[in-house]
């Protein structure tokens, strides 16, 4: 059996990249928020990248789709969660102008992806 390489797709460097910043720029929010938004946002950007560390490794193209779309999903969360800390001011501008940017370049890939996947499968 041949698995995916998660290291050759442009969605899993652009995800890898957020999850990054979002450990970096969580550091400065309010202490009350280490269990909450920090650790959401946190969470759900790691999901992203997890599940496509995963779906790489299942064996069907089914599989593997199912397992974007779960990133897919968390990715979306991702992006409200970018917009409510810079709503309750937790973000700078310049910060949530990188998080929104990559968010949305990573939700373009990874939606081409998936597009490229269920074409396949069709």
């Amino acid at each position: 059996m041949e698995l995916r390489d998660h290291r050759k797709l442009d969605a899993f460097h652009l995800a890898d990249s957020l999850v990054i910043r979002i450990y970096e720029t969580t550091k400065t929010f309010p202490k009350s928020e280490l269990y909450g938004l920090a650790s959401q946002m946190r969470r759900a950007s790691v999901s992203v990248v997890a599940n496509i560390v995963e779906g790489c490794a299942r064996r069907s193209e089914k599989e593997f789709l199912r397992f974007l779309d779960f990133s897919f999903g968390s990715l979306r969360e991702v992006g409200y969660y970018i917009d409510l800390s810079m709503r309750l001011r937790y973000l700078s501008s310049e910060d949530f102008d990188f998080l929104s940017e990559t968010q949305s370049r990573t939700a373009a890939a990874l939606a081409a992806l998936i597009r490229s996947f269920r074409t396949e499968l069709d």
